[in-house]
């Protein structure tokens, strides 16, 4: 188990490309005590790692341990592209299930059914009537014999992929949310229902459609118990719940979502009654977990709230009965296990590397064995075997083997005031073996803009760090993470305020003494890429040039596409909020005022931010004689998810630093 946390018309038949079996793969593991992570060099002068060392595609993402504990699922780094792969995790030597990810398609989730097969999660963004929409399915990959079962391909509907409950008993019947239709008019365009079994592929409908309603929520036991409805033209939502998963539907909550209002939906229902947990604002103001009376929405207790913290995300049990911790706000602490024996397991790793960020990531059904990730902010880290029974610690693998376990550039969490005042969090790295003092800087806002930096391993900052950059990751106003009051304070200030508070992080930089005024650039993907370009049309003299990756420059042409999806006109609205004017803050419409030179790095194959943004700026950009140069890249995504070229990314934007901004 691993701890986390529609349209009005139609669509096309998906065609998804031929599934690939590779050949089998065996993973080398050794026992360990604990993490061991190198200490940085004491002496200022070191040979900075390749390029290529920083290009290496991650051991593996979205990983999951199977319910009894003896394998693994996930996107593994093989080869240079991403794989999923099924594998066990140690003594055990059958072979390994390896299968390609489809062209230009998305994995968007890997949860284990049982301990044989897996369910896979894809999206992709295809022509649909004229339009281009997101189109979502599912896969069944069967263990044994590396069988794909297609599940519910043959739906009409846009969205077929939607898992409501997966059992905990050996079976293999889940049930999955499907439209069959592209029509709002037809009743098929709300979703059915599904009793899917993920080794054959059969299905039965275990809920009809019902106008209206968009989402289905399930028990633990695989009961649907509730329905969430949606009207886009008002943005109205309601909460439909029925008692024990027996009798009718009925409408207990309603919500415009349009105007902020909140629907409050139940993520687990207490066994025997009609309670649930709900995460909801506390007294304090703060997002805490409560147990409320769900029929009538009155709280019943509180079973988790801190002062000053929000929760962010749960971590159920496997079987969904019991709530084990929450994740929260705190960047101390950011983990709280509320079950005393994986509170226990959480300290005795702590203890085993007492330098590390110890980060459970997935956990067998009976919270005995686990998958373990020790790392730092300066080392991407080393997944780890833990068997609790025994107290087995075993090494499986470094995320990035090229890295190992050495100690790069440190970061550390900083705070400065922006020019109203409002305090504003960011994580600075600094080179390693260089002086701390008037460097050469890189300011580098995150994507979303809704999202926000933490104080772990990036690829990108400790890249720009090796080549001796300081790199400084504004949490400017907007971002999550800081509670609703920070969040909304980005609200009509997207190109304004927002922008500030990075430039303000770059004054700030320079008034400590850190970064060299004239040596200051900005680099950023998606909506980073966006604040990259806007930067230099804001601050014109500020940055001494500029790159975007993935990143928007029409932001009318932008918030305008969604994919085809149902709540479009509430995303629209959404965005907005964030500014009165699109026009007015695209950096294409402002090329004038740009003095820097930039790079625009995009992937054809992205499927979040059209590639056609990056070839407009540059073709503007050309037309009006101003230094730019553009890397389109023919097979890369969104998150650039091949080794080759995440290659072709860095290396593009170190030749082009060492161009305009160099480190020495």
């Amino acid at each position: 188990m691993r701890l986390a946390s529609g349209h009005k018309r139609g669509m096309a038949r998906a065609t998804w490309g031929e599934y690939l079996l590779a050949a089998a793969l065996l993973m080398p593991s050794g026992a360990l005590a604990a993490a061991d992570f190198k200490s940085p060099p004491v002496a200022p002068a070191f040979t900075p790692l390749p390029t290529s060392a920083f290009a290496e595609l991650p051991f593996v993402e979205d990983v999951d341990l199977s319910p009894d504990g003896t394998h693994i699922a996930g996107l593994f780094g093989i080869g240079g592209e991403q794989r999923i792969l099924m594998m066990p995790v140690r003594g055990d030597r059958s072979k390994p299930i390896i299968v390609a990810v489809p062209d230009q398609t998305q994995v968007a989730w890997i949860r284990w059914v049982g301990n044989d097969n897996i369910i896979v999660g894809l999206y992709a963004l295809m022509p649909v009537e004229g339009d281009r929409w997101y189109i979502s399915r599912a896969i069944g990959i069967n263990r044994g014999t590396g069988k794909i079962t297609k599940l519910l391909w043959d739906s009409g509907g846009q969205n077929a992929s939607d898992i409501l409950w997966v059992p905990t008993d050996g079976g293999t019947e889940i049930l999955i949310a499907a439209q069959n239709s592209i029509y709002s008019n037809e009743a098929d365009f709300w979703p059915t229902v599904y009793r899917v079994d993920v080794a054959t592929g059969r299905k039965r409908v275990a809920e009809r459609p019902r106008a209206n309603i968009f989402d289905w929520g399930a028990d633990h036991l695989g009961q649907v118990r509730f329905g969430i409805g949606y009207r886009d033209a008002s943005t109205q939502s309601t909460l439909l719940f029925r008692s024990n998963g027996e009798g009718s539907l009925r409408v207990i909550d309603s919500a415009k979502l349009g105007a902020e209002e909140e629907l409050t939906v139940p993520f687990h229902f207490v066994p025997g009654s009609n309670n649930g947990f709900v995460i909801t604002e506390s007294k304090g103001g703060r997002a805490a977990v409560v147990e409320v009376d769900i029929p009538t929405g009155k709280p019943v207790r509180t079973v988790y709230a801190a002062d000053g913290v929000n929760v962010e995300s749960v971590l159920m049990a496997s079987n969904g009965a019991k709530l084990l911790g929450v994740r929260t706000s705190d960047r101390d602490a950011p983990l709280r296990w509320l079950d005393p024996a994986m509170a226990a397991h959480q300290k005795t790793l702590e203890e085993a590397s007492p330098q590390s960020a110890v980060r459970i990531e997935s956990i067998s059904a009976d919270q005995s064995k686990m998958l373990v990730r020790f790392s730092t902010p300066d080392n991407p880290g080393l997944l780890f075997y833990f068997d609790a029974a025994t107290g087995d610690l075993v090494k499986l693998a470094a995320m990035n083997e090229t890295i190992g376990g050495r100690r790069l550039s440190r970061g550390r969490m900083v705070r400065y005031k922006a020019r109203d005042g409002l305090e504003i969090e960011g994580v600075l790295t600094m080179p390693r073996g260089r002086r701390d003092k008037n460097l050469p800087f890189i300011v580098m806002p995150h994507g979303g803009p809704w999202g926000h930096d933490e104080l772990t391993y990036d690829y990108w900052a400790q890249f720009l760090a090796e080549r001796g950059y300081a790199v400084l990751q504004p949490n400017f106003r907007g971002s999550t993470g800081y509670g609703a009051a920070f969040e909304k304070a980005g609200q009509g200030q997207l190109g304004f305020a927002m922008q500030d508070d990075v430039s303000d992080g770059v004054y700030w930089a320079v008034k400590e003494g850190i970064a060299d005024p004239k040596r200051v650039c900005i680099v950023g993907g998606s909506y980073g890429g966006y604040a990259a370009m806007w930067g230099t049309v804001k601050d014109p003299d500020l940055y001494r040039c500029a790159i975007s990756i993935n990143g928007v420059a029409n932001l009318r042409r932008e918030v305008n596409d969604f994919g085809g999806l149902m709540r479009e006109r509430l995303y629209r609205g959404q965005w907005q909020r964030m500014t009165p004017d699109f026009a007015a803050v695209s950096p294409i419409n402002a090329i004038a005022r740009i003095k820097a030179p930039l790079l625009l790095i995009h992937g054809k194959k992205d499927v979040t931010v059209d590639h056609g943004q990056s070839a407009r700026m540059y073709a503007a950009m050309t037309k009006a004689g101003k230094t730019v140069e553009f890397v389109s890249v023919p097979l890369a995504d969104h998150y650039f998810t091949r080794q080759a070229d995440r290659m072709t990314l860095l290396t593009s934007i170190e030749t082009f630093l060492a161009k305009h901004n160099p480190a020495d």
